[in-house]
């Protein structure tokens, strides 16, 4: 009986650990930590469910090296079905004093931003995200990396 329980609860323990939602993530860091104003960033995502919705956020580690009050960047995705969506943001790197906003350690601050909430992806395959640095250097130092992460939305 003893060991059929275990069993059991090995077996729960496990059905539970594999269908837990463990975001995605790709990253891709920089040479120098600096952002090179014509290197466009090209991140594949295979996705091997369809129809599920995803929260995609960007994150990025900046150092205080970083001169300017918001990193500028467009967004190309395109999703396994073929459609395109294009944006532009900014992420909010210093206040107007010039002080860093994000969660810091010894080395770097890590900031995030939201780029989609709950899109719906209809078919797998890979989702593909082109991100395009639009400050206007050409080089952008005090940028260790930057990442995407994908979240699936549970319902």
């Amino acid at each position: 009986m003893k060991t059929a329980l275990r069993l059991f609860a090995l077996t729960l323990l496990l059905g539970i650990s594999c269908t837990s939602n463990k975001p995605i993530e790709v990253y891709q860091k920089f040479d120098n930590q600096s952002w090179h104003r014509y290197r466009t960033l090209k991140f594949e995502i295979p996705l091997n469910s369809s129809k599920q919705s995803y929260d995609i956020i960007l994150f990025a580690h900046i150092t205080k090296v970083f001169e300017f009050e918001t990193l500028d960047f467009n967004m190309v995705m395109n999703t396994p079905s073929g459609e395109e969506r294009i944006n532009e943001y900014q992420l909010k790197i210093k206040s107007s004093a010039g002080s860093l906003l994000g969660k810091c350690n010894e080395d770097y601050c890590i900031y995030t931003s939201p780029l989609k909430k709950g899109i719906s992806i209809t078919e797998a395959g890979v989702l593909k995200i082109e991100l395009e640095n639009l400050t206007p250097r050409i080089e952008t130092k005090g940028i260790v990396g930057i990442g995407v992460r994908l979240l699936e939305v549970v319902k």
